[in-house]
């Protein structure tokens, strides 16, 4: 009979007890959720729609909906988040209390895995089109204005202002920052935020080109442009401490992600820190793409998932990206009314900081139009403009937001 009772009792802590005892008061959202993070991990396999990440993420959301395994606790978080709460700010309330997915989130909470990502980015990037041509970097602003038109329209839609800014940096198409924004101002969105950023980053090929042809002629799209000159190594060596002391003065809270960017950056153009720029673009950004996708998808949980504003967040994140797009296509077209060497338009939509997918789009929809023109490079400029502008974006709503 004791060992009956001990069975019995063996079989109420299984998951599947706890799952299906309690399918009425929400273990049916449970369920939904499972099967949103296999429907996430079938995108990011068989579509290959951001797969580094979205695997992470949707393998991170599978193991924090499985009732019974402890991984993730909420309620710590938002008692951690609290003002007044007996562990406000309290991590040591977290590693007592908190299971794996609680541990590695921290690393999201204190944004140190974003601002690692940013400098293997970095050190995988190339600013030698953004030096060459310095005219990008309007480019690379103008596709901002997404990130503010997708806040105003969020204010409308009924959330408050730092969930509206977190919300809106979707628009800057650049997942690190979209994670680092949210952390600091509406960490109860990350889940459904990081998921719509790394799903409409994966969908860049397919929302762009019907904007980009909507807003250019035929003709703007068979522009072909001067070769770019090749900047000399100084130049390399002098932009990221120029761009991180400017940006550090003019938006101090932008100077983690942008200095994190442009140290990656040094080592990669400096020639003399070979090993620590191979450890940034391999071993550095593998390790923290895995942390940052598990504990970013362990928020994804069916109470902050499950819900109207996750519909909101879905809709309004397309919204961020055809602004941003749209942006920056119609202002190189303002641009060209005043300058002599007219430059594609096309290169406009690069402005948001997908790199180098959004450039390589530029390329795409160009080669359709004029095969033998090559965009590439030419949109590489307002690429990397971008994902300076999105993090400086960042920097100016946790400033005024925070």
């Amino acid at each position: 009979m004791e060992f009956l009772n001990r069975l019995f009792d063996f079989l109420q802590t299984t998951g599947f007890y706890q799952l299906f005892a309690n399918f009425a008061d929400g273990g049916w959202k449970n369920l939904v959720m499972i099967a949103v993070s296999l429907l996430l991990l079938y995108l990011a396999i068989k579509k290959q729609f951001e797969p580094l990440l979205l695997v992470g993420i949707a393998f991170g959301m599978l193991l924090t909906n499985l009732p019974g395994a402890g991984l993730y606790h909420g309620e710590l978080w938002t008692e951690f988040m609290t003002e007044g709460s007996e562990y406000y700010h309290s991590y040591g309330h977290i590693m007592s209390n908190g299971g794996l997915l609680d541990y590695l989130y921290i690393g999201v909470k204190t944004c140190i895995y974003p601002c690692l990502i940013f400098i293997g980015i970095g050190a995988m990037t190339d600013f030698g089109p953004l030096i060459s041509n310095p005219k990008s970097l309007l480019l690379g602003a103008a596709a901002q204005v997404g990130i503010f038109a997708t806040f105003i329209g969020c204010m409308v839609l009924g959330f408050n202002q730092q969930q509206a800014g977190s919300i809106g940096i979707i628009g800057g198409a650049d997942g690190p920052t979209a994670i680092f924004t949210t952390s600091v101002l509406a960490p109860e969105l990350l889940g459904p935020i990081a998921v719509a950023a790394y799903s409409y980053m994966a969908l860049v090929p397919v929302i762009q080109p019907p904007i980009m042809k909507l807003l250019t002629t035929k003709k703007e799209r068979q522009i072909v442009m001067k070769p770019l000159r090749q900047p000399s190594r100084t130049e390399k060596i002098i932009f990221p401490i120029v761009v991180t002391i400017f940006v550090a003065l003019l938006v101090p809270d932008a100077t983690s992600l942008v200095g994190c960017l442009m140290l990656g950056n040094l080592w990669k153009e400096s020639g003399v820190c070979e090993r620590l720029c191979k450890t940034a673009q391999n071993e550095l950004m593998n390790i923290v793409t895995i942390f940052l996708g598990i504990s970013v998808g362990a928020t994804a949980t069916a109470e902050t998932f499950l819900n109207l504003n996750t519909l909101k967040i879905i809709a309004m994140g397309v919204v961020a990206f055809g602004v941003a797009t749209a942006a920056g296509v119609l202002f190189a077209k303002f641009m060209n009314l005043f300058t002599k060497n007219k430059m594609n338009p096309l290169i406009g939509s690069a402005g948001v900081s997908a790199v180098p997918m959004a450039a390589r789009v530029s390329q795409m929809v160009g080669q359709k139009e004029n095969p033998s023109n090559f965009l590439l490079m030419h949109a590489m400029g307002p690429n990397v403009a971008g994902v300076i502008g999105s993090a400086i974006a960042a920097g100016v709503l946790i400033s005024l937001l925070g």
